[in-house]
């Protein structure tokens, strides 16, 4: 019998994830009836491959087994369990134990003799003998295989940051700031929309319905008379200036993210070429945008269920092949959970088929099991509930679920702690430390973390009224000028933030997250580890106070990262205090002795 085979991901509907090199431990429950010696073993191939390799199984309790095999290519393995009773291995344990017993093995001799069809001499070359291949009748193998998709490093570990190139004039104006990312320790810079913005019911500076002369409009507007998805916004540059960004990023080990919004303004000639895309209301015109009360004219939602479906899902899968063509192998996607499911896992399974590399970001922050699906289906990556999560409760129910609960096999979770869109109140009354601590656990807690910039960094935090999160003078609807190199900038610590995570291997993953006891509410600690590297992170949350109490933490040196500062804890419970006003974390790194 072979039970509970895991992981799998609702019964093996959907493959689990692994970025290139990680280790898939398979266990499952192997038993028979009677006492006769269960073998199990791990069957694993590429897609590509047609053998199976087999890695026998070890017992380890219980009639449960385990196995491992490393994912060594990009796309996607089979892997499944089989197993058998073995009767030479049961005659061969009985013997030892009858030999231990001082009995009489002549005749016991003689039937392992016939198991094997060779003779034995004796009981030493008889426990030496390697047992003979299973017969195929013997061999009873789980019920189905299952599957994983195997992802680039950057799918575990990466981080982000956004910026809108026409607040740098453009694509070329990227290109000189790039120096700027990559002292600052990104290794993905995200682009939103870059493609023309239309002119019809553009929206002014703070979501205004009626622009100005000069209102530059939202990228999330896409298309005009200058084309729609497959265009570049002329104002931002062209195609050479678009592959001259690509390759300079690629030297500083910078890959370039676009944003792929699945909406037109009206002046996209899709709306023109092709009314049937969209949804039409009574009076004839097409359906705008709306989320009520808010309404969004400057944009127009294809109908994914619409007759003419199957022309639309192959345009705008198109979509991202074009992008491709072009260089691009990371992309965010703006509200994928307000498209058709259906639509996500046939365009994201067919064009991994044939571009395994690619990075998919599920920008959906919506309803646990509509999140949870969008992965399932086959997003990469998934913004998660991270910016509305700020006590300690909060954050240890939250980290705890995203590293340790079975949907850590499909669901990769990326921290942002803030969005053009989300200006947190956290953010909005915390100051400079809230914008440290946010950073720290962003960067600590999560493999995958990202901000918007240079916003956070030079601590952006004025709402467009009081109860929103909304920024006063959004960058999505006007151009900013940025000093990067202003004095308080958050960019030296950023940088020092990156850097730890490029060094130090516990950081790169999140299953070994681990939170440990500290007599304050609002001091957070948390460990993570990686062979013999340990980190141990501790943050006071409390942005306007000095906090202190004791962290259960077995003995060890410690080593801050952020400030330099040596201790050695000679015993289980330690000291802690932080200041907001100074640093209002530590991240150590940890020496067991």
């Amino acid at each position: 019998m072979i039970e509970s085979v895991r992981p799998q991901v609702d019964g093996g509907r959907y493959p689990i994830k692994r970025a290139l090199g990680d280790e898939v431990l398979v266990e499952a429950d192997v038993f028979t009836d009677g006492h006769d010696a269960v073998v199990a073993e791990l069957l694993f191939k590429h897609s590509e491959e047609k053998a199976w390799h087999s890695i026998p199984m070890e017992f380890r309790h219980n009639d449960h087994w385990a196995a491992a095999f490393r994912v060594e290519k990009l796309g996607r393995y089979q892997y499944t369990v089989r197993g058998w009773t073995d009767p030479f291995r049961t005659w061969q344990r009985d013997l030892v134990k009858r030999h231990e017993a001082g009995q009489d093995l002549t005749v016991d001799l003689q039937i392992g003799a016939e198991l094997l069809g060779a003779e034995i001499a004796d009981y030493e070359s008889a426990i030496d003998l390697a047992p003979p291949p299973p017969r195929e009748e013997w061999v009873v193998s789980f019920e189905k295989s299952l599957e994983v998709v195997v992802d680039p490093v950057r799918a575990r570990f990466s981080s982000w940051y956004e910026m809108f190139p026409r607040s740098f004039g453009g694509l070329r104006g990227v290109l000189e700031v790039l120096p700027y990312v990559e002292r600052l320790g990104f290794n993905v810079l995200y682009l939103p929309p870059v493609h023309p913005v239309g002119v019809s019911a553009r929206k002014g500076k703070n979501n205004a319905i009626a622009c100005k002369p000069g209102d530059v409009g939202s990228p999330w507007a896409i298309g005009s008379k200058e084309g729609g998805h497959k265009a570049l916004n002329p104002e931002l540059g062209t195609f050479d200036d678009f592959h001259a960004l690509v390759r300079a990023a690629e030297k500083r080990e910078i890959q370039i993210a676009l944003d792929i919004a699945f909406q037109c303004s009206p002046d996209h000639p899709y709306v023109k070429e092709h009314p049937e895309w969209f949804r039409a209301r009574p009076d004839g015109t097409i359906q705008y945008a709306e989320n009520p009360p808010k309404k969004y004219q400057d944009i127009y939602p294809f109908d994914f269920e619409t007759p003419a479906w199957q022309s639309l899902w192959e345009e705008l899968k198109s979509v991202f092949e074009f992008w491709v063509g072009h260089g691009v192998t990371i992309f965010r996607v703006d509200n994928p959970h307000t498209k058709a499911f259906a639509f996500w896992e046939w365009a994201i399974a067919d064009l991994k088929r044939k571009h395994p590399e690619l990075i998919f970001l599920a920008e959906a922050f919506t309803r646990p099991r509509v999140m949870h699906k969008l992965a399932k289906l086959g997003f990469t990556q998934s913004y998660t509930y991270f910016t509305w999560r700020n006590t300690k409760h909060e954050l240890t129910e939250y980290f705890t679920e995203l590293a340790t609960e079975p949907s850590r096999e499909y669901f990769r979770p990326n921290f942002w702690p803030n969005t053009p869109d989300i200006l947190h109140e956290t953010l909005q009354h915390g100051g400079r430390p809230a914008f440290i601590v946010r950073a720290v656990l962003a960067a600590t807690a999560a493999a995958n973390y990202g901000m918007y910039g240079p916003a956070y960094e030079l601590q952006e935090r004025t709402p467009r009224e009081p109860g929103s999160e909304e920024y006063l003078n959004s960058e999505k609807y006007e151009l900013k000028r940025w000093d990067l190199e202003r004095a308080d900038s958050l960019a030296p610590m950023i940088t020092r933030l990156n850097t730890l995570r490029r060094e130090n291997a516990a950081l790169q993953s999140d299953w070994s997250l681990q939170f440990h006891p500290v007599d304050n509410s609002q001091l957070i600690a948390y460990s993570k580890k990686a062979g013999d590297n340990e980190i141990l992170v501790v943050v006071n949350l409390d942005v306007h106070h000095p906090q202190s109490g004791w962290i259960d933490f077995a003995p060890c040196e410690v080593h801050d990262l952020l400030s330099g500062g040596h201790y050695r804890w000679t015993k289980p419970r330690n000291y802690i205090e932080l200041s907001p006003h100074k640093l209002p974390a530590h991240v150590f790194k940890v020496t067991r002795t």
